[in-house]
């Protein structure tokens, strides 16, 4: 979900006002995916990297946080959403960590679709952890499957589609095991103006494509 800052620039505005258009644009595009009927929609909102940024704009988007949590879980929990995240989360302030665990918790029963959140996420570090757990195993046992099962996405299926928003055309450390085989797609447009209708765009261009997985 990349440009809330330049979204914000653009407008002679804090970039306070980008990530808060931002987290409507996640309110929206949730909504979008649930009407498209996708099974999971993964939102990678804060990365292993981002602890690199400005301590105010660090506090500001954890507040934001907990304001989408306290916000929007009723929403998800009604419409049956089940809330995960990867990565390691506890690295942020007890009371989030608790506001987060308790909005994980509270959905963890729900048969719907899955709103996966990338929090303190880092894929080389995800892989890595993985590794850790499977160092003491006989290595004849260690496949690749093995290695996915251990990943923070082990309970969920392989990226189909992986789009990112801004004109960037890089992964950022973003599931790259995962998504080995997934369609990438870079849009110009801003995160805070991805809308509903950018999301059904962006299916609609994964529907043209044809996936052969090295086949023929």
């Amino acid at each position: 979900m990349d440009g809330n800052g330049r979204w914000a620039k653009k407008r002679f505005l804090p970039r306070i006002a980008g990530h808060r258009k931002g987290i409507e644009a996640v309110r929206a595009v949730s909504r979008g995916a649930r009407e498209q009927g996708i099974d999971v929609l993964t939102l990678y909102a804060f990365s292993s990297e981002n602890w690199r940024r400005p301590a105010e704009e660090i506090s500001d988007l954890m507040g934001l946080l907990r304001h989408f949590i306290q916000t929007d879980i009723d929403e998800l929990d009604e419409s049956n959403v089940r809330l995960r995240v990867i990565g390691d989360h506890n690295a942020f302030a007890p009371d989030l960590v608790a506001l987060i665990d308790a909005a994980v918790e509270r959905t963890s029963t729900n048969s719907g679709s899955t709103l996966v959140i990338g929090l303190n996420y880092g894929s080389q570090d995800e892989i890595v952890r993985a590794a850790r757990k499977l160092a003491g195993r006989d290595p004849a046992t260690i496949d690749a499957a093995a290695l996915e099962a251990e990943l923070d996405t082990g309970d969920l299926p392989p990226v189909d589609l992986l789009i990112r928003t801004s004109g960037e055309q890089r992964l950022s450390n973003f599931m790259l095991w995962q998504a080995a085989y997934a369609e990438l797609l870079f849009v110009d447009t801003l995160w805070p103006d991805f809308g509903k209708a950018a999301l059904a765009e962006a299916v609609a261009t994964y529907n043209l494509r044809e996936r052969r997985f090295g086949g023929l």
